[in-house]
């Protein structure tokens, strides 16, 4: 039986760790330790999961006491992003194993330090990039393998965050830079992971545009300029608000509504002087909500990149080019918050001088498109033995992904190109 710690007892941890740990992996782990800043959220972990009301918790300065007392071999990262570095590097000089939510941290040079860390480590870094499991991700990969792509010229990939999940965002603690990295790192490693996966080659250099145009206090959306603090549960211009009367009937009573969060519950019960409902135009955000990159990989390939994060669907739009043909894929997520009917997604596949070929995918369920499911029996059960190519994700995979995210926020900012070397070059960014 292996033991495991939980740092940060976030929405995250609850669903996408601690609830499969005491479920379908509650034969080989065990959950020794949890650990947070907060303690409101020790209450609401142990009522959510009564199993674990024995089990020892501890404050954030206590890691180390939480090491000796609960002897983990592992240690689940789910904190707040800017939290992460501090978990990992602490874990890995107690050689143990860490698994971490994305992003594995928020900067180039955590991400250096990580690195630096777990060299010197018995043990090791793994993140948790769920959307390499999808099946339709994982389809990809294959076809790129199986060489019918030949070698990969051009990626666009155009990515929608529709108007309730993009909006939590800034609701909550990732509209802070300091906190997050902004979306480039926060959500974008995502897509940049998957990426330099597809690839399987290093990105060299960025370059980006970026503003904030839905958000902040600025916005054209505002209601009430002028005045900042507002909250969605108690804001009294809420019913003149777009985005809160998007997803909020007049008739139903005022509840946080966005991907990340029980907006069943009272959040005042939830959280000690935190509220996940800040009011999406608030002057303190200091992110972007829109970007358009380029990014150079060091073979040659080329990634012409979009996001945004208030959009009146949810999907992406992906093509991939080679030099023996195309393939190309559209999806949509989120179906019960699609106003429309929309095509089931396929892989279409276009040789350089044959016919189109339209691949469906065998899908299975599970969050993240079926991902989560297939990622968490590799991080507990070990790697499948049916599938012949790597897929779990490490540190240096994370680092690179940051260094996407963090160059293209800085480009954005100092209107230039920004190289990945420079970014793992640079001293005390």
């Amino acid at each position: 039986m292996k033991k495991i710690a939980i740092c940060g007892l976030s929405s995250r941890a609850f669903s996408m760790f601690i609830k499969p740990l005491l479920t379908n992996f509650s034969s080989g782990y065990e959950i020794t330790g949890l650990l947070d800043a907060d303690p409101k959220r020790f209450a609401v972990c142990k009522e959510r999961f009564p199993e674990l009301e024995q089990v020892s918790v501890f404050k954030e300065e206590e890691f180390d006491d939480m090491m000796r007392r609960s002897k983990p071999d592992a240690v689940i990262v789910t904190g707040r992003d800017d939290t992460h570095v501090r978990y990992i590097i602490r874990t890995l000089q107690w050689d143990k194993d860490v698994i971490t939510e994305k992003p594995m941290v928020t900067t180039v040079q955590d991400a250096k330090r990580v690195l630096a860390a777990e060299a010197k480590s018995k043990g090791k870094v793994t993140v948790a990039f769920n959307y390499r499991y999808s099946p339709y991700h994982r389809k990809i990969k294959e076809l790129i393998l199986e060489g019918k792509l030949g070698r990969i010229t051009s990626v666009d990939l155009n990515w929608y965050i529709d108007t309730y999940h993009g909006a939590s965002y800034f609701k909550r603690w990732n509209r802070s830079r300091q906190y997050s990295g902004g979306l480039s790192v926060h959500k974008s490693t995502h897509h940049f992971d998957l990426v330099n996966w597809w690839l399987d080659q290093q990105p060299e250099e960025v370059f980006a545009y970026g503003n904030l145009h839905y958000f902040g206090s600025e916005s054209e959306w505002n209601p009430l300029r002028g005045e900042d603090g507002r909250f969605c549960g108690t804001c009294r211009v809420r019913e003149k608000c777009q985005y809160y009367s998007r997803w909020h009937p007049r008739s139903q009573n005022a509840a946080v509504k966005d991907d990340h969060i029980d907006s069943s519950a009272d959040q005042s019960l939830l959280y000690t002087e935190y509220r996940p409902d800040a009011c999406i135009f608030d002057e303190e955000i200091d992110i972007e909500d829109t970007y358009v990159a380029a990014v150079k990989y060091e073979g040659g390939a080329l990634l012409s990149y979009s996001v945004t994060f208030s959009a009146p669907y949810e999907g992406y739009r992906l093509t991939i080019n080679g030099t023996k043909g195309r393939i190309e894929t559209n999806e949509f997520h989120e179906p019960s918050r699609i106003p429309f009917s929309f095509p089931e997604q396929t892989i279409e596949y276009y040789p350089l001088f044959e016919s189109k070929q339209t691949i469906q995918v065998v899908k299975n369920d599970g969050g993240h498109g079926g991902g989560d499911p297939l990622l968490l029996e590799d991080i507990f059960l070990g790697k499948d033995p049916l599938r012949p190519y790597d897929i779990l994700a490490g540190a240096e995979a994370g680092a690179y992904s940051i260094a996407v995210g963090e160059g293209i926020w800085r480009s954005v900012a100092e209107k230039k190109p920004i190289t990945i070397k420079g970014l793992f070059h640079m001293q005390n960014a």
